[in-house]
């Protein structure tokens, strides 16, 4: 699979073997197999400042995760697989041509305590980068294409501390303010893509009130 994708994608894919949930979240799948089934598209593309991901701010009036950072996806439909799922998103969300796109893998399903969704990550190469935006705007406020060594760059990294106790990783790139499940993917993704830089984690930042759940 590699020889067909760009050099700087090897590292990640060579290392997905053997991942389990613990390498990504701290939550797993409810063993009852309770959840709703939901997946999220990983898209990196090659851009003028190397390898970059998509991500996309949701609308502040949605019910659930209002105003934060994430991956395209949502809930999946009866019989779809994650891959499905995620590039219907990607196409729904922010008009990303599921053409464009060559998935690489499933990653291993994680659990969103909040919202009882059981997400797979699906990691793809978006081989044919284009203009992509947000298609509604009670759905999503904005969307961008941020560049990896900007998410790795120490300056950018912090922990993030919610009223709950919560504490987690935190970025700080592309306009972007970014927390929870999805920082915590993108840690992952820096870790298993060697792209990882060592940065302060004592830098504690407490979330935004106005993006308190």
């Amino acid at each position: 699979m590699t020889q067909t994708l760009p050099a700087w994608l090897h590292p990640l894919v060579d290392s997905l073997d053997g991942m389990t949930f613990a390498d990504l979240s701290r939550y797993g799948p409810p063993e009852d197999g309770s959840g709703r089934a939901s997946a999220v598209l990983m898209a990196l593309a090659d851009t003028v400042d190397g390898p970059g991901v998509v991500l996309l701010e949701r609308a502040a009036t949605l019910r659930t995760h209002a105003g934060q950072v994430a991956f395209p996806g949502g809930a999946a439909d009866p019989g779809e697989d994650p891959a499905t799922t995620a590039l219907r998103e990607a196409h729904e969300e922010v008009g990303l041509d599921a053409a464009s796109v060559q998935v690489i893998a499933t990653l291993p399903a994680l659990y969103l305590p909040p919202s009882g969704f059981v997400v797979t990550p699906v990691l793809a190469w978006w081989r044919e980068p284009h203009p992509v935006r947000a298609m509604a705007a009670s759905e999503v406020a904005g969307v961008a294409v941020i560049p990896v060594r900007e998410l790795a760059d120490p300056a950018n990294r912090f922990r993030v501390r919610h009223p709950s106790g919560f504490r987690g990783p935190g970025f700080e790139a592309g306009g972007m303010f970014i927390w929870g499940f999805t920082a915590g993917l993108l840690d992952g993704l820096l870790v298993h893509g060697g792209w990882a830089r060592d940065w302060d984690e004592t830098v504690m930042r407490d979330l935004p009130t106005h993006r308190v759940p």
